[in-house]
């Protein structure tokens, strides 16, 4: 891949610290990741205990509700003993929907909660490295295809003049708008040298 689609520099030092922020940025992310996936496993045990008392609460309500049908044909107190039972049964399927509601509230609030944990840090570190990275790499592609053009060199002198500081200019020359427009090499190879490192990209003749 051309090294004018990576973003990065060409500039070791510039590089190494490119490299660092990246590393920074994944272990950031890494961390917090574990910490949402930790606080998502969490609230997740509480909707599977919801989902084992309904389960439960399910199975006691078919078994007390078969013991209620039986209980009626009980001479004397069967019907007394049914309606017992089978009032035991509503109850138990009462708990099963209170478990059923448990689990599915703890299931929606174990994803929200684990994003909020997650994604608030992630983002706060993300979106500032991404924002530098894209505005780099955009800075990098346009002196890169500037300088590819026939008067590439003279285009960079031109940019330097106009984006670099007065210092800076002044350590090329003493005037450096003259010697752009007298065409004076050594000076536009200078100028257009601040405008490659300004874009992190080591100059050639370097």
């Amino acid at each position: 891949m051309s090294s004018q689609l990576l973003p990065y520099s060409t500039r070791p030092v510039r590089l190494a610290a490119q490299l660092f922020s990246d590393i920074t940025v994944a272990v950031w992310t890494t961390i917090w990741l574990v910490v949402g996936l930790a606080v998502h496993n969490a609230i997740s045990a509480i909707a599977d205990a919801g989902r084992q008392i309904e389960i439960g609460s399910q199975g006691v309500a078919g078994n007390l509700a078969s013991a209620g049908y039986g209980a009626q044909f009980l001479p004397v107190v069967g019907e007394t003993v049914s309606q017992q039972i089978t009032a035991a049964s509503v109850a138990a399927l009462q708990l099963a929907g209170a478990g059923h509601n448990l689990a599915t509230t703890a299931t929606w609030l174990a994803v929200v909660l684990a994003l909020a944990v997650a994604a608030t840090p992630i983002l706060a570190l993300a979106i500032p490295w991404l924002f530098l990275r894209l505005r780099f790499f955009r800075r990098k592609r346009t002196v890169t295809a500037l300088a590819a053009t026939p008067a590439g060199e003279e285009l960079l002198a031109l940019r330097a003049m106009m984006n670099r500081a007065p210092a800076k200019l002044a350590e090329v020359s003493a005037d450096p708008v003259g010697a752009w427009r007298d065409g004076d090499p050594d000076t536009i190879r200078e100028l257009a040298a601040l405008e490659w490192r300004a874009a992190g990209i080591r100059p050639e003749d370097e």
